[in-house]
């Protein structure tokens, strides 16, 4: 047994030499080790041996099989790491080769700044409220005290679709069914954003598509001061804090006292350059208190109630903050413009 036992470590010896990878090492374990391995030949006929005779070679053998499995795990080590010293050396980065650009989206500049005056807003207590932009004639110009022979109700200026049906050209129509909806006629402010349609010839300053927010507040006692506070407020956000707010007399069927609103120009500060023409200002929205027809046909009583409206464009807003000179470019679905505008840390600039 023992002369078996010092044969069986010396072919070991051979074997371990010639071992190369770890697909080497397991085929020399299975042959060694295994279930019907070299050392379990060794036990094959232990029963037809005595008592004592079993004792020896059971101990040899395990002995042996200890020693066997001690040299294999060593060499199992050290080929694991040779295997990863190579692994590490042939898959290596090169930190100064230039890196796989991936392209990701970003927002686009519309959603960012409805995005922002929503947040804005939502911040002075208004909710947002949203409705269909397929409206129908008498939500979109009747209850908002436009009558029948406005040009603004013209088949050239409105997509139609029938008689009574035509896609918004305002979000007003928003406010229209949020207080037809205040069953309770309780004081409310809201904003209506989303998407609008008219009939315009698509140039740098038009387009027959354009996003619009609408802001209005009803209840008790609502003043020209308070659409003051909240437009200036809204110029200082979008705009920064040194910006002055300019109210203009003008006329919107639906308000009553109506007004433009300017801001002092962005670029010069008010001193008068090319994108203020001269001025010092530049207007970004028109507005006025609630006219008491529309109150009144809305089920508000005039006489208690009062209120005022806002609407600002989208696409108007964007184009001053960005410096962006064709309102075309929202609409064209280029990446290369969208990416300008990216402003989300980690985005692709």
């Amino acid at each position: 047994m023992k002369e078996k036992q010092e044969m069986i470590k010396k072919e070991l010896e051979k074997d371990l030499k010639l071992v190369k990878t770890t697909n080497d090492l397991n085929e020399l374990k299975v042959r060694y080790l295994g279930k019907k391995g070299i050392i379990t030949e060794l036990t094959k006929n232990m029963n037809e041996l005595s008592i004592e005779e079993k004792k020896e070679i059971g101990r040899l053998s395990n002995e042996l099989r200890g020693e066997l499995a001690e040299k294999i795990s060593e060499l199992e080590n050290e080929l694991h790491a040779k295997e990863l010293n190579e692994k590490l050396v042939n898959e290596k980065i090169d930190v100064t080769m230039p890196s796989t650009k991936l392209s990701v989206g970003c927002m686009h500049p519309l959603t960012r700044i409805s995005d922002e005056l929503e947040e804005l807003f939502i911040s002075m207590g208004y909710d947002v409220v949203s409705g269909p932009e397929v409206e129908i004639d008498k939500y979109n110009f009747e209850m908002l005290n436009l009558p029948k022979d406005h040009p603004a109700r013209d088949a050239q200026d409105s997509f139609y679709i029938t008689d009574e049906e035509l896609l918004r050209t305002q979000t007003s129509a928003v406010q229209v069914r949020s207080m037809l909806k205040n069953q309770e006629k309780k004081p409310f402010k809201i904003v209506c954003p989303g998407k609008t349609y008219r009939r315009d010839a698509d140039d740098a300053t038009h387009s027959h598509q354009f996003m619009q927010m609408e802001g209005l507040v009803v209840d008790e006692n609502i003043t020209l001061a308070d659409l003051k506070g909240t437009l200036e407020e809204m110029a200082h956000r979008m705009f920064g804090n040194e910006r002055k707010v300019r109210f203009r007399p003008s006329f919107f069927p639906f308000t009553e006292p109506s007004y433009e609103v300017d801001v002092s120009c962005m670029k010069c500060g008010g001193a008068g350059c090319n994108v203020c023409k001269g001025t010092g200002w530049i207007e970004v929205l028109g507005s006025g208190m609630v006219h008491p027809n529309v109150l009144n046909v809305c089920g508000f009583d005039a006489n208690k109630y009062s209120g005022f409206a806002f609407g600002v464009g989208i696409e108007r807003i964007a184009m001053l903050k960005y410096g962006i000179n064709d309102i075309r470019d929202f609409y064209t679905n280029d990446l290369r413009f969208l990416k300008n505008y990216n402003r989300v840390e980690g985005g692709d600039k």
